[in-house]
């Protein structure tokens, strides 16, 4: 019965919704770039919801590259991979990972229909809890060999190798294990080097890693847990936030604040800095609010949750903060409204042709939220001098099909040993490869 009942909420949650706030606003690309057209917020009881139902991909089936790159698949039949890192001997770690159990979150009919969603959207699967190493030892772009490389993990999202050291970003702490080149498997107890926001209910729990250049900080992001902070400001404590921890004495601070849900960090090549791609609220409309890629700056707050998009306020939140909203800092460059940016990865290599040097892979895993659907896409974003210097453009696309269903969803990317560009599908449970069909990918040597 209780199924049922779920079913007929979100079911009365489409119809109303489609009824209500089912068109945009913004023109196609207006909501994207270092200077986006905001439109005016629309709230309403029932909020958009449109969901592409996860199917998976076909035999033979396959994403579809843009003009000069090709695509193939890297590794396929994995549990709902979410991050991959690739370690200096080119060796690939998945991370293979989903929600820990929540049983603060979602509460009440609300959250009834939430849960039903992100089944829909194939988010419901129990977590593997496991980091998964691949090889492809003859630099054929595609792994040979699979080794559970970490298993009895806790929802790990993060991964970072630091000389000897692997950090894993666990949901709720930050753990290392030793680690030597070549492993295939890691059978060490975990050391704890830091907590983590977790808890009961830990409504955004992914937690991404980088180490600072000398390996002597970890960041990390964690998200809010609330939509707009609705489950009251003390359980948003050290959250929203990019955390610094030491990591030799585990202590953490608050680097920056306001960031809603920052899913992916990395650090830009040619001046150092640290940048993030930020989830930003729902329910203000379909047009509302852009998803983002920012640098993030030590002591910056961006607006979580009283304003967004620097000191646009929101309405709903109450109370208000003034004095923080006059401190809230615009991010860099919008990346569309709820297209749900879960992966970043500057490109250093020489692989692709030169204009894609030094700029942002972005990961789009897709909109719930919007009427037409956005996101489900891998993009790119060119840096000059530091800064994005030009249009948002699609590298990889193809994920939905021609019914509005999701055979794939792109998570983390990375650039792996030879210079191609590997992203997570954690609906189609494949790692795919995305190269430059006009200029060869060199083999490893």
């Amino acid at each position: 019965m209780k199924h049922a009942c779920c079913a007929v909420c979100l079911s009365a949650l489409t119809l109303l919704s489609a009824c209500s706030n089912g068109h945009t606003q913004t023109a196609a690309g207006q909501d994207t770039g270092p200077s986006p057209v905001l439109a005016e917020p629309k709230t309403s009881l029932i909020p958009t919801v449109d969901i592409a139902p996860a199917v998976g991909w076909p035999a033979q089936g396959k994403p579809v590259a843009a003009q000069d790159f090709a695509v193939n698949a890297f590794a396929s039949g994995l549990d709902h991979p979410r991050t991959v890192y690739v370690l200096p001997n080119g060796d690939v770690l998945v991370a293979e990972t989903n929600a820990p159990p929540k049983p603060d979150d979602g509460k009440g009919i609300k959250g009834a229909v939430m849960k039903s969603v992100m089944k829909k959207a194939g988010a419901g699967v129990p977590s593997a809890n496991r980091i998964t190493l691949l090889r492809d030892a003859d630099g054929d772009g595609v792994a040979e060999t699979r080794s559970a490389f970490l298993q009895n993990l806790n929802s790990p999202f993060g991964i970072a190798l630091v000389g000897g050291t692997l950090y894993v970003a666990n949901t709720d702490a930050v753990v290392s294990f030793p680690y030597r080149k070549g492993d295939t498997a890691i059978a060490a107890a975990p050391t704890k080097v830091a907590d983590l926001p977790a808890g009961t209910l830990n409504h955004h729990w992914t937690k991404c890693l980088v180490a600072s250049a000398d390996g002597k900080r970890l960041y990390v992001g964690v998200g809010s847990n609330s939509n707009i902070g609705e489950n009251g400001m003390d359980k948003e404590v050290d959250r929203a936030a990019v955390l610094e921890i030491d990591a030799a004495t585990g202590a953490r601070r608050v680097f920056a604040s306001g960031l809603r849900n920052p899913t992916a960090l990395a650090w830009q090549p040619q001046d150092g800095k640290l940048w993030a791609v930020v989830n930003e609220r729902d329910e203000l409309g379909d047009d509302l609010v852009p998803d983002y890629l920012t640098s993030v700056r030590d002591g910056a707050f961006y607006g979580f949750p009283y304003s967004y998009y620097g000191q646009h306020v929101d309405m709903r939140v109450k109370p208000q903060d003034p004095a923080l909203v006059a401190k809230a800092i615009a991010p860099d460059y919008a990346l569309g409204s709820h297209v749900a940016p879960l992966g970043l990865a500057f490109y250093t290599g020489q692989a692709l042709p030169p204009r894609f040097r030094n700029g942002a892979f972005i990961g789009l895993h897709g909109s719930w939220n919007r009427k037409p659907f956005s996101g489900y896409k891998v993009v790119f974003v060119p840096f000059n001098e530091g800064v994005p210097s030009g249009p948002i453009e699609t590298v990889l696309e193809g994920f939905l099909n021609d019914k509005g269903e999701a055979q794939g969803r792109p998570v983390g990317v990375a650039e792996d040993k030879a210079g191609a560009i590997l992203i997570a599908d954690d609906v189609g449970n494949t790692i795919w490869r995305l190269t430059s069909s006009s200029q060869p990918v060199p083999t490893k040597p």
